[in-house]
């Protein structure tokens, strides 16, 4: 780590926040609005009961930047920064709508975002990485404070992402259509204070990505009457993406030796992945349990009631645990992304300070 003024500096989440939207519906509407016969168990193969979905009232419209606005305002109202406090603010959404079919590209969200909060000094600029944005968010953050560029900052998305699944259900009329795995996202909004007042009970220990185009002949090469879209989520899908997984494995795996470290030693205490299919994550939690030989962590899953969140996935899954105290002060959690372009990668952290 890199030291200033003689204190070797440390990470931490200061606060999390999170806005999910108030309309439920459930996987079992939407297959039953589809134009093609009804055999897909969408639930079954995916484990998505439920998902959230933001209104589309004239009067209540949620856009991406409502979302986000949301959540940042949940995640300041459990921290000591005030607006005028942050160093930097850095949106990391997928979409980006600020009202009815409005697109956003310029100015970037994070300075909009920062505008309507309020921040005076703040630096402000936005990130793009598919499912793994968040996490790339929090990556270059830790990155500022660590080398003393700023004290803290916070790392934001809003996700309405469901228009995509509104899109697939109108133009899918076959058994199999790549359009499926469209079917199961969610939408929801998070934000993390990060800044440099990390120690023992509330640190980040590491956030690493990893970017590989050797993990996209994993997704091709499918049978032809099963699109990848809909294969995604089934069982042989998860076996189909066997290399992929063990790729990321295997970096981590190399990562801990390289840093002295051994799965043991790290003592996770809870582990969180991408919320895209519940059968793959246990197809990957079992080939990490059989590379590293030893049980693991507890893992932490919100995708039977909200779906696939996209970038903000994790962070759902952290808010909503928290939420329901079932993640004590101290616990060791340890996210893994998983995100077309292909991201893996690791993030771990010690948390003892956030509450939801």
């Amino acid at each position: 780590m890199t030291q200033k003024a003689g204190v070797m500096l440390r990470t931490r989440f200061e606060s999390i926040g999170s806005y999910t939207p108030s309309t439920v519906r459930s996987t079992e509407e939407i297959i039953a609005g589809l134009a093609v016969p009804r055999s897909l168990d969408l639930e079954r193969i995916t484990g998505i009961k439920h998902r959230r979905v933001y209104d589309s009232s004239d009067e209540g419209y949620e856009s991406s930047f409502d979302l986000a606005l949301r959540a940042i305002e949940d995640c300041l109202a459990h921290s000591d920064y005030a607006p005028d406090d942050i160093d930097v603010v850095i949106s990391a959404s997928i979409t980006r709508t600020r009202g009815k079919e409005i697109f956003c590209y310029a100015p970037s969200f994070a300075v909009m975002l920062g505008k309507q909060i309020g921040t005076t000094k703040a630096r402000h600029f936005d990130v793009s990485n598919a499912c793994a944005g968040m996490m790339t968010g929090v990556l270059v953050l830790d990155r500022m404070i660590k080398a003393g560029v700023v004290r803290n900052g916070l790392v934001v998305s809003g996700e309405q992402i469901t228009p995509i699944a509104e899109t697939a259900a109108r133009e899918i009329n076959k058994p199999y259509d790549p359009q499926f795995a469209a079917l199961t996202v969610g939408d929801a909004a998070v934000a993390v204070m990060l800044d440099d007042r990390g120690d023992d009970d509330d640190e980040i220990h590491y956030v690493e990505l990893m970017t590989s185009a050797d993990g996209a002949e994993h997704c091709i090469g499918m049978p032809s009457d099963q699109a990848p879209g809909i294969a995604l989520y089934t069982d042989n899908r998860a076996m189909q993406n066997e290399g992929r997984y063990l790729q990321a494995i295997n970096r981590m795996s190399t990562f801990l030796e390289e840093t002295g470290r051994t799965w043991e030693s790290e003592k996770f205490d809870y582990w969180i992945h991408h919320q895209f299919s519940a059968p793959a994550i246990e197809y990957i939690s079992h080939l990490t349990e059989r590379h590293f030989g030893t049980p693991m962590p507890q893992a932490l899953n919100v995708l039977h009631d909200f779906g696939n969140t996209a970038s903000t996935s994790h962070f759902v899954v952290l808010h909503e645990h928290l939420a329901q105290q079932k993640i004590p002060k101290g616990s060791k959690v340890l996210m893994i992304p998983e995100a077309s372009g292909i991201v893996s990668g690791h993030l771990a952290a010690t948390i003892s300070r956030l509450e939801a």
